[in-house]
């Protein structure tokens, strides 16, 4: 396990494949780890230099107390991107992950060849519905949104025929801080992007899982349209997070995606 200290919070980090190969970065979803890339990583790894990591709050990374922002993220990532000595990347990003990759990607577009934004949103939700979250979590622990929460996540199918897996990723959850959750809850009810991501200029593929609860298909579909030459797909039978239940499919979009960009 690789840890660092960024903007005074401890991040834990990995690095996977050639030391000399391109580099290719992953930002995880909301009350999730590194580890939901992990079957996305395995198709990445012979030609890329992949980093995962645990933003703030989550997995093995400090959670400290109070609200988080977004630019809070962003700037856990550059410094990331910094200690790694990572000049130039493709970056890809799910949920709040893929929030966090479109504020990066309007701070840095010199740094980045290519973006990935998956089930995600430049606002996502609204601020009565994260602040009832908050509260819920607060006063209540994970326990008392974990139902919900899986049903938005993952699709019916994936919730009534792989029961085991959905039981451990429930267990992720569960056993996240509640700090953590509750501080990047706060980063999603503060921030808005809508009239910035019009000015996203780097190379763009959006992806949502046909069945998605969270973000839907309408609206990543209106984010898509929003970024200039920006291409969209959908991918069938998978919810919210695509790496967990259609890995391949997510990965095949990516290879084919980055191909076509030229990034090698």
């Amino acid at each position: 396990m690789a840890f660092a200290s960024i903007n005074g919070v401890v991040l834990h980090f990995r690095v996977e494949g050639r030391a000399d190969a391109p580099s290719l970065v992953l930002a995880n979803s909301l009350g999730t780890d590194a580890r939901i890339w992990d079957r996305v990583i395995t198709q990445f790894t012979p030609r890329y230099r992949v980093v995962s990591y645990d933003k703030r709050g989550h997995g093995l990374s400090d959670a400290p107390p109070g609200d988080y922002r977004l630019d809070d993220h962003v700037d856990d990532l550059e410094g990331l991107l910094q200690h790694l000595g990572i000049e130039r990347l493709a970056l890809a990003g799910v949920s709040v992950g893929g929030l966090i990759a479109q504020a990066y990607a309007l701070r840095h577009p010199h740094r980045l060849a290519a973006l990935v934004l998956c089930d995600t949103a430049p606002k996502v939700g609204d601020a009565a519905m994260w602040s009832q979250r908050i509260s819920a979590v607060r006063d209540n622990g994970l326990d008392a949104i974990v139902e919900p929460v899986m049903a938005r996540w993952f699709s019916e199918g994936f919730r009534s025929g792989r029961s085991v897996e959905l039981a451990g990723w429930r267990n992720m959850f569960l056993r996240m801080p509640v700090d953590g959750y509750a501080g990047t809850c706060a980063a999603l009810r503060d921030a808005d992007l809508r009239d910035a991501i019009g000015a996203i200029a780097t190379p763009t593929l959006v992806i949502v899982g046909e069945q998605d609860l969270s973000t839907p298909v309408d609206l990543v579909r209106s984010m898509a349209e929003a970024i200039v030459g920006a291409r969209f797909a959908i991918i069938p039978n998978c919810g919210h997070i695509p790496s967990i239940e259609q890995p391949q499919a997510l990965a095949a979009a990516m290879t084919q995606f980055l191909n076509e960009v030229g990034y090698d």
